[in-house]
């Protein structure tokens, strides 16, 4: 792949920047636990990703926060669990604490010194920015769901961001996790993707017959090609 005509790299976030199933099955194992109930990683992140798209496609925009307090609540009722209003916030409580993925903050500088730099995620700003503390950069551009009012596959976040970045779509390349929520729709767009393939994660979120561009396993990785392909 030839990185010189990219002008902007934009990113997903969570699950692609921050280690979200680590947050999500840890946040849920600890509310459940006092109830006597225990689940494997797994098979939280199967209860997540089962719950999630049902609430996120209900009628009408819902912010993050209600969006994960009821994939809580579907959760919970999945496991025979009844929780307090307080222990169905976990999920969005813990948040702006799960954890950084062990190289980001690194090959975001090496990026950063490269590309402008954008995220498009599916979250609240205010939850957003309590992970952006944790990110080690300034990004030049972020886009949620919040502002998008609607969440990613839809192309009216991609749409959005594309505004805000005032970028040609050939000079345009996104960044995630998900290929459900990223790299088909940058496929619909005809946007350059990056497929994040770490090991041993996937079980958060949909697998689909979306094509990236380039697939890495981390994004070391990816600062590594483009270091390499720009000198």
């Amino acid at each position: 792949m030839d990185f010189s005509h990219f002008r902007w790299v934009s990113f997903d976030c969570y699950g692609t920047l921050i280690d979200w199933e680590t947050g999500i099955s840890s946040a849920v194992a600890r509310v459940i636990a006092p109830h006597g109930v225990r689940r494997s990683r797994a098979e939280i992140l199967t209860l997540f990703a089962e719950a999630e798209p049902k609430v996120q496609t209900s009628p009408g925009f819902m912010a993050y926060r209600r969006v994960l307090r009821n994939v809580m609540k579907l959760i919970a009722d999945g496991t025979g669990v009844e929780l307090a209003e307080t222990e169905l916030a976990c999920l969005a409580d813990s948040l702006p604490d799960w954890p950084v993925f062990p190289d980001v903050a690194n090959a975001l500088s090496i990026l950063k010194r490269q590309f402008k730099l954008a995220v498009i995620s599916n979250v609240d700003d205010d939850l957003f920015a309590g992970t952006a503390r944790n990110l080690g950069v300034e990004f030049d551009a972020v886009v949620t769901s919040q502002q998008a009012r609607s969440y990613k596959p839809n192309l009216a976040n991609f749409s959005l961001a594309q505004e805000r970045m005032g970028v040609r779509r050939e000079n345009w390349l996104h960044v995630a996790e998900s290929l459900h929520h990223d790299v088909g729709p940058a496929n619909a767009l005809g946007v350059t993707s990056v497929w994040v393939n770490r090991t041993d994660r996937g079980g958060g979120t949909r697998r689909t017959d979306a094509s990236p561009d380039l697939v890495v396993s981390g994004l070391a990785e990816l600062a590594q090609i483009t270091r390499s392909e720009r000198g």
